[in-house]
């Protein structure tokens, strides 16, 4: 298997690759030092974009172009051409010691996300549902990192993981955004640990195996049709992308990574690139838009176009 190297500066934390169809340019963040990140594969350009965020967990598409921003302080609504944020709302406001982490938008519209308490990872995490309105709902709690986030809308399926229970489970989602008959789909074997998660265009699941050097494709009843070595220890996320949708990129991680392996493991952070020989399906977007509100960011100070119910 032959990798491509895409990124050209190692991610503390990469995380969320995202294919944008119609700019034909990949998304991903480090999440640890609040970055975010583009590539174009014509101009072969990659650029920083500037956020305001400490911790960016992850993002999503909007139909008006502009990107959904998971930080650790709530919700924004970001232009990538001009870079203004806007605040959107917080799920999970109050809580300090949390911070988002993976996200994705639904077939509905809803943008789903995970937070964890970062100090120690203790199952205190939930996973969130927000509607277009702004309107929060919590769908699931106790978890330690909420992960894994993909949807398979014509099997009316949703998968997440938590990555320290070393589970992926799947659910009946509904298009009222609700979701029901949760069940173990599959496991890994500790220290490797389900992250990241998309659908190809058959419905099977790919898995980032984090500290497991390697992914996995799934069948929808739970069989491993393949299993993929990389050249890094700590794969986090992965995404299908290019013009036919038949490039797996695949996010990772340096931190983990102990200081006398990165000399043997030189992609350690990057993202990485390969030809899949099968095609993606294109991201659901979000419509989002700004509104007038009370609440306020904490990082900004700029007002919140939504209230929490």
């Amino acid at each position: 298997m032959e990798f491509e190297q895409i990124s050209f500066e190692p991610s503390r934390l990469g995380e969320c690759p995202l294919w944008c169809e119609r700019t034909e340019r990949l998304w991903w963040v480090d999440i640890l030092q609040g970055r975010l990140w583009s590539y174009d594969p014509d101009s072969g350009q990659r650029h920083c974009h500037p956020v305001k965020a400490r911790r960016l967990g992850s993002i999503a598409l909007c139909e008006d172009g502009n990107l959904v921003l998971a930080c650790d302080d709530g919700l924004y609504l970001y232009d990538p051409e001009t870079g203004k944020q806007d605040f959107f709302v917080d799920p999970e406001p109050g809580r300090p010691e949390n911070r988002k982490n993976d996200g994705r938008a639904d077939p509905y519209g809803n943008f789903w996300v995970g937070t964890l308490r970062e100090a120690d990872y203790a199952p205190r995490g939930k996973l969130y549902r927000i509607s277009p309105e702004g309107a929060v709902f919590t769908e699931i709690d106790g978890l330690s990192i909420p992960n894994g986030l993909a949807f398979d809308q014509s099997r009316a399926r949703m998968y997440f993981a938590d990555t320290r229970a070393h589970a992926i489970w799947r659910c009946d989602h509904a298009a009222s955004g609700k979701i029901s008959n949760r069940q173990i789909f599959a496991t890994t074997t500790p220290p490797a640990r389900p992250d990241g998660s998309c659908i190809d265009a058959q419905g099977n699941l790919w898995n980032a195996v984090y500290a497991g050097s390697r992914i996995c494709q799934y069948a929808p009843d739970g069989e491993i049709l393949q299993s993929i070595e990389l050249p890094v220890s700590h794969p986090t996320c992965l995404a299908f992308g290019g013009p036919g949708l038949d490039r797996l990129f695949i996010t990772s991680a340096l931190e983990p990574v102990p200081p006398g392996q990165r000399e043997r493991e030189p992609l350690a952070g990057h993202v990485l690139a390969f030809d899949a020989g099968v095609k993606g399906r294109v991201e659901h977007r979000l419509n989002f838009a700004a509104a007038s509100s009370t609440a306020t960011s904490p990082i900004t100070g700029e007002r919140s176009p939504r209230t929490l119910r």
